[in-house]
């Protein structure tokens, strides 16, 4: 995508270009940043499994840059997938829309050494329409993606949230049975 090759006898319009151009640099950006964390990460997870010490976990750097490895992982994966959604509908939009420029001009040409006032033949729009039926096919793609991806993303935070929600209550039942014994030993 990085390397699409331009019709340069076609004028494109110039938000597209500017929108491919940007699309294009924020999702390698967006995916090199995901790479640079999992990649500085990774030595230090392995570090942690190998060694038997629960200490040396809470002093990896891994549990304290948690919120940047999550960042770098919604990055990659939510908006990374969106980025790339819409990189494949201006890519269409790149490619397809020079197809009738062709047909045009050979049209326009052809009515002039006729000494016509108007092309014989009118040209088609099938490169406009491929690239708007990719970018119809594309837009409810990316809708069931974000609904999907809240969906998957909220179950996680609720299963998160029950798992910390039993914890709590095996500490205060450890708690309770731990003053329990505390208040025999002192009764006697």
């Amino acid at each position: 995508m990085v390397e699409v090759q331009l019709e340069m006898q076609y004028n494109y319009p110039r938000f597209l270009l500017i929108a491919f151009s940007v699309c294009t640099t924020v999702l390698v950006a967006v995916h090199l940043f995901a790479l640079l964390i999992s990649t500085c990460i990774l030595p230090n997870v392995e570090a942690v499994s190998n060694i038997h010490n629960l200490n040396s976990v809470s002093e990896s750097p891994h549990e304290r840059m948690h919120h940047y490895i999550e960042l770098a992982w919604g990055f990659s994966t939510a908006l990374g997938i969106l980025l790339f959604l819409a990189e494949v509908v201006l890519l269409c939009w790149i490619k397809f829309l020079p197809v009738d420029s062709g047909a045009q001009s050979a049209s326009v040409l052809a009515a002039l050494k006729q000494n016509c006032s108007t092309p014989a033949v009118q040209p088609g729009h099938s490169g406009w329409q491929a690239a708007l039926a990719s970018t119809i096919i594309m837009v409810p793609v990316g809708l069931i993606f974000v609904v999907f991806t809240i969906h998957f993303y909220r179950s996680l935070v609720r299963h998160k949230t029950e798992r910390h929600h039993q914890e709590i209550e095996e500490l205060h039942k450890i708690k309770v049975q731990l003053d329990g014994h505390e208040r025999g030993l002192q009764a006697v």
